[in-house]
């Protein structure tokens, strides 16, 4: 069997290398091409150097959407690992009926994205007029808790299947030891089981992050960026900026900030699984 794999390696990995080359690597490449030109088709295309990443760092919009993308990704990112987590210790407890709270959890996260928006704007929006209080799309504060409800809502129970997986294989003998030495469910709880499961938390980090970070189609159809691109997020910025404004500096515009947008995006995700590796002890 070794032998044949050896032999018939090509066969497996190049039809998955030419999709990556030409699903990614390709555009990926063209887009950068494109991000120092000033362009209407990609085939008329005028060179105008840096002139288009300066412009991206002037834009007001650009930054505002950066800021409000920092703090919804720092708060979403916290609140639903931690979520997550305290769900994940609470079902592995041998509760009764944990199967279908495991199916319940999970089932927000096959729902699409823009469908979520929607139904959550209909029914925020609908607590909120109830309250007296203003829509989602007139105050900027009430469309980013509005966005961290919804993405906690779809996130949660995906990171929690994770953490299950990661909690069912703590090493029973660990468990036994630390009860047998008179560890109590908290201590238990920071001395053993965290640091056994830092592989899945260092997952989960990584898929919230990233998948927070690039938020588009929930921001799309929640609110949309109002009031005023108040509640932009990065990814629906570009979007506005490619397609909502006219004119062939736009495009290179908004060229150059998915350039800049992909390598946030990144180094965010190196970052993070530095540090968290670092943390993950070994079995």
């Amino acid at each position: 069997m070794e032998k044949a794999i050896r032999k018939y390696w090509p066969a497996f990995l190049l039809p998955t290398l030419a999709a990556f080359i030409i699903g990614f690597i390709w555009p990926f490449v063209w887009g950068l091409y494109l991000s120092f030109h000033k362009f209407t088709t990609v085939s008329k295309t005028t060179f105008v150097g840096l002139s288009n990443y300066v412009k991206v760092f002037e834009d007001p919009t650009f930054v505002s959407a950066f800021w409000f993308t920092a703090k919804f990704t720092v708060v979403s990112t916290i609140l639903i690992n931690i979520i997550a987590f305290l769900l994940a210790l609470a079902l592995t407890r041998g509760l009764r009926g944990t199967n279908v709270y495991r199916t319940v959890f999970f089932l927000p996260n096959l729902i699409g994205g823009i469908v979520l928006g929607y139904i959550w704007q209909i029914l925020l929006n609908g607590i909120l007029t109830n309250l007296g209080l203003p829509l989602l799309a007139l105050d900027a504060r009430y469309g980013f808790w509005g966005l961290i409800i919804l993405m906690c809502w779809q996130q949660i129970g995906y990171m929690m299947i994770i953490y299950i997986a990661g909690l069912q294989n703590v090493p029973g003998d660990l468990l036994e030891a630390a009860s047998i030495d008179g560890a109590t469910s908290l201590q238990t709880l920071i001395k053993v089981k965290l640091p056994m499961v830092m592989p899945s938390i260092t997952i989960c980090t990584f898929l919230t992050l990233t998948n927070s970070f690039k938020l588009f189609d929930q921001n799309l159809a929640l609110t949309g960026g109002e009031p005023a691109k108040a509640s932009q997020m990065l990814a629906l910025n570009i979007y506005d900026t490619f397609y909502a404004r006219s004119g062939p500096q736009w495009k290179g515009i908004g060229q150059a900030k998915s350039v800049v947008f992909c390598l946030l995006v990144i180094v965010i995700a190196l970052v993070q699984l530095h540090f968290t590796r670092r943390k993950e002890v070994q079995q």
